[in-house]
């Protein structure tokens, strides 16, 4: 790609003024250079000139839903766009009160925008990504007050300035809709660093950072989130429990119900007819279900009773932790290693070969709307994942299969992959969320998607099995036949893509996969019984394998 076609011709007047570079249009001529003396040191730009009612605050998670569905997305976008892109001092807020290193990256902008040669212009732009980086961690650090909107769009999208992108792109970031209004747990990057500093969320794990043994607090936050994890899951097996005795008590109402019912005698109207063979043989039935009612009843006493601990576990830890100080103030330590760590996801994302230019230009933006990684689209594209995978996001525990949506958060990148950071807190296994993170610039956003969602499959499976994950579940059933493939590369790797496969081919009838993969696949990760029932009648193939669900399904009997 030329990397001059961002700025062929002459250079847009109000980008060169506020560049301090020269341009051909009188009007430029005549007008005083801008004034830089209060862009870089303490803050001397009115920050609120940048800062609109679109503003929002990350709100703190309620918890992790045990059961449900994504909501249907019915706004995608707003229907009035917002003006904050229309703001002639834009770039000047965005820039100001971040000291020498936004003057350092202002500097290396400039010479990236007038250079005339392709060399020295690709020279500046790799000088502009780890400055830019830098520039951004110092943006971070305020993410848990209140930034004005040009510093948290350029946080949450990657948006330098309104002149880098085109009419089209900066009408449909204006219309992109602000708040979380469906209160799932995705997370602009902003928002996610708002969160984080404020300890709403547990900073992501780096196996570089660790906790001081002398951190009483960090430790003891460590606890509360262990006694958390505790009482969800305690919470999650007393209602599995209560479930299971109402059904039981139902189905006695049933059989109840048999057992009285009596018709006159056809030669004695006045007298009731004598218990069928039918009715007698319910007594037994009757019987076994009052055993297991009283059984279902004595556990969920035990449940119960164990739930009630754990409240009272969590109520002395969140006091103590509050008593420390542990929920007052900002974390700026959490915030730089998760800030660090978000910069390792990006690269990921990326890949060694792919456009690690951070910031949204129309020169690299190449996104069809429905393809945008905001929040509302990756919630219908969530939705949709689910539809054909309804156990994505659910995770054993305790023999009770939980559906616990992870964390997302967007990364403004030009990556093609999302990834999986964390299957879950590893201090809470029981009801915590995973993290995946998403690049909001991909080529093609539902393949973006479904590799995170594939390396989360992947890590809870593997988790799962432990020790035996070689051996034993889908893990292992598909290492084994690729160990017998004799295939070299990454494992992992090869079962994303198998999934994205799987996701997309192998749902709508078109045969990808190995014989053998398809066969772990529709056991370990099942299509939704409307899916299965359809492909049934596509070929003997998935017939076959839907056969064998019928039998696994009387073996278990």
């Amino acid at each position: 790609m030329n990397e001059n076609n961002m700025f062929q011709g002459e250079m847009d007047p109000e980008l060169a003024a506020l560049l301090g570079t020269a341009v051909s249009s009188p009007a430029a001529d005549t007008q005083p250079p801008p004034d830089y003396s209060s862009l870089f040191g303490s803050p001397g730009v009115d920050a609120a000139a940048g800062d609109s009612a679109s503003s929002m605050d990350a709100g703190e998670d309620d918890g992790v839903e045990l059961s449900g569905s994504f909501p249907e997305v019915t706004k995608k976008l707003e229907d009035v766009p917002s003006p904050v892109f229309n703001n002639p001092n834009y770039y000047k807020i965005a820039l100001s009160g971040e000291g020498d290193i936004a003057q350092r990256f202002h500097s290396i902008l400039q010479k990236y925008l007038n250079a005339k040669d392709p060399k020295d212009r690709g020279v500046f732009r790799q000088q502009i990504i780890p400055v830019y980086w830098d520039f951004l961690l110092r943006v971070a650090k305020k993410a848990a007050g209140k930034l004005p909107d040009p510093k948290k769009f350029l946080l949450r999208y990657g948006i330098l300035h309104p002149a880098f992108l085109g009419a089209g792109e900066k009408g449909l970031f204006s219309k992109i809709v602000v708040g979380n209004e469906y209160s799932e747990p995705i997370y602009y990057l902003d928002e996610w660093l708002k969160a984080v500093g404020n300890g709403t969320i547990r900073p992501s794990t780096t196996d570089e950072v660790n906790v001081s043994r002398s951190d009483a607090s960090a430790k003891m936050k460590q606890l509360l989130d262990k006694a958390v994890g505790k009482r969800d899951g305690a919470k999650s097996l007393l209602k599995a429990k209560d479930e299971e005795r109402m059904n039981l008590e139902r189905n006695l109402q049933e059989k109840m119900g048999r057992i009285t019912e009596h018709y006159p005698m056809d030669n004695l109207p006045e007298i009731h007819s004598l218990f069928s063979e039918a009715q007698k043989k319910v007594f037994s039935e009757v019987q076994e279900i009052l055993k297991q009612m009283f059984k279902a009843d004595r556990e969920l006493d035990v449940f119960l009773r164990e739930y009630n601990q754990a409240v009272e576990d969590v109520q002395t830890l969140t006091d103590k932790v509050e008593t420390g100080g542990g929920s007052a103030g900002v974390d700026t330590r959490a915030v730089d290693t998760e800030f660090g760590t978000i910069r390792q996801m990006a690269k990921m994302s990326i890949g060694r070969q792919g456009n690690q230019f951070p910031i949204l230009t129309k020169e690299y933006f190449h996104c069809m709307p429905q393809d945008v990684g905001y929040r509302e689209n990756i919630i219908a594209r969530l939705a949709w994942v689910e539809s054909i995978d309804p156990q994505a996001f659910c995770r054993a525990y305790k023999n009770k299969l939980n559906r616990i949506v992870p964390y997302v958060i967007l990364i403004p990148s030009y990556g093609d992959s999302g990834i999986c950071w964390e299957p879950f807190d590893r201090f809470n296994r029981a009801t915590s969320r995973g993290r995946i993170a998403v690049p909001m610039y991909s080529k093609n956003l539902p393949i973006a998607l479904l590799s995170a969602v594939g390396d989360l499959r992947w890590q809870n499976a593997k988790e799962k099995a432990s020790f035996y994950w070689m051996e034993e579940g889908l893990t292992g059933n598909y290492y084994r036949w690729f160990a017998a493939k004799k295939f070299k590369g990454d494992l992992k790797e090869f079962f994303i893509n198998d999934y994205i496969l799987w996701m997309t081919k192998e749902s709508e009838g078109t045969q990808k996969l190995d014989k053998e993969v398809r066969g772990i696949f529709w056991r370990y990760m099942p299509f939704a019984q409307a899916i299965k029932e359809k492909l049934k009648e596509r070929s003997y193939t998935y017939q076959e394998l839907y056969q064998r669900d019928l039998n696994r399904a009387k073996s278990d009997l």
